[in-house]
Parts: structure tokens; sequence; C-alpha cells
């Protein structure tokens, strides 16, 4: 049996993987899909304005730590790519597979603002300039999308190297959006990476509604 834990991209929480967690548990697994600091419904203003990359991968560790996990497969979607590389980073070993769901891989020193593209960079000014510390979400999409902390888009990554350790590190590429998608380069490098495994989905970068059962069958690869 796997303990998976499921972190999701910006703006979103725990629901966002809410197609594919009865998959993974109907084969037998453990699922833990977390919301991470910020998203909540109930965080306040200031929550969310000194919520920053540290922050959410803090938020990974006790979730680890409360849970007694290890041996853990860790899924990132979006930019939960940088808060899965983080807590991986300093989880002591506790992983054993990581997941990176159409989401950034990042080298030490890399934000997430510094490895998208203008788009989304665009993205993040726009929305963010209504309070100077908080994301709206774009127009459209699902309504319990939240805003997002601008710090934890800005914060440099470090990474001592310990997370490319973990004997196996996957890459998700959603091939449906790639008018907008940061993450095209990104799939050409890794798949010339012998430490890292790359899948190919024709979705659309939610890939988890459009098509979760492709999901679940990657995650279930293992």
């Amino acid at each position: 049996m796997t303990t998976f834990v499921l972190v999701p991209g910006a703006w979103k929480g725990s629901w966002a993987y809410e197609a594919v967690v009865p998959l993974l548990e109907r084969a037998g697994h453990t699922v833990h899909a977390l919301t991470l600091t910020g998203l909540r419904p109930d965080d306040d203003p200031a929550t969310v304005a000194t919520a920053n990359l540290d922050t959410h991968a803090d938020d990974v560790l006790r979730h680890l730590d409360r849970h007694h996990v290890t041996g853990a497969t860790l899924v990132g979607h979006s930019y939960a790519g940088m808060v899965v590389a983080a807590a991986a980073d300093r989880a002591d070993g506790r992983i054993s597979r990581l997941v990176h769901l159409d989401a950034y891989v990042p080298h030490d020193g890399d934000s997430c603002w510094s490895a998208t593209n203008d788009h989304f960079r665009g993205v993040f000014a726009v929305g963010a300039a209504a309070t100077g510390h908080a994301v709206r979400p774009p127009a459209g999409g699902d309504p319990r999308r939240r805003p997002h902390p601008l710090a934890s888009f800005l914060q440099r990554i470090r990474l001592t190297g310990a997370h490319d350790r973990i004997p196996r590190r996957e890459f998700v590429y959603c091939a449906g959006w790639e008018d907008r998608t940061p993450f095209a380069d990104l799939r050409t490098r890794l798949r010339a990476d012998p430490g890292w495994r790359v899948h190919d989905l024709p979705t659309g970068h939610d890939a988890m509604h459009e098509d979760p059962e492709a999901v679940a069958a990657i995650l279930l690869d293992g």
C-alpha cells in the first residue's frame, strides 16, 4: 500500500484532487490531499500576506510529521512543483517518489516567478494589483479558487540536492494548452535526464478534472 500526499497548485485547495482521490483509495491506498496556508476558506488577510514558499513547504512537512508518513509518493500540481521540491529536499528520506504533475521543477535559487513565462508573470502582476500581497485567480475557472499569496510566487527556493536522491522522480506534461504552457522546455530537459521519467497527457493543465482516470493510472503505475 502506498501513501499519496497530493499538493494543489495556485489558487486551489484539496478539492483540486477530488476526482482522483477516490480512484487511488479504491485501489487500496492511503491519500492525503492538502490545502496550503493562505488558501483555506478561514484564512485572514494577514495569513495570506505572510505565507510564502517556505510556509507551504512547512505545511507538507508538518503533515508528514502529524500523520507519521514515510515512504510517501509526493505529488505537486503546477505551482506546487516548487512546494514539493522544497519539502522533499527537507523531508529526511521520507519521500520515496516525487511526481511533478504539469508542474515546475526548480533548480536551487529559482522562484515560480523566474521559472514561469511572460504570460503567467503578467497574470501574477495584474492579479496582485489590488492588494499587493494576494494574487486573485484568473477569470473563469472553478469558483472555489481563492487569492494566492504573492510571496510564495516570488520567494527563491533553497535546495541542498537531497531531493535529487529520491529513488523515483517523474514529470507529467499536459500537451493540451501549448499556447500558454510554461513547461515545454522543461519537458525537453527532463526527457534528456536519466534521473527522470516523463509522461505525456493530451489534456489541458487541469488534468485532474479533465481526465482523472489517466492521472490516477500514472500515479498507480508504481
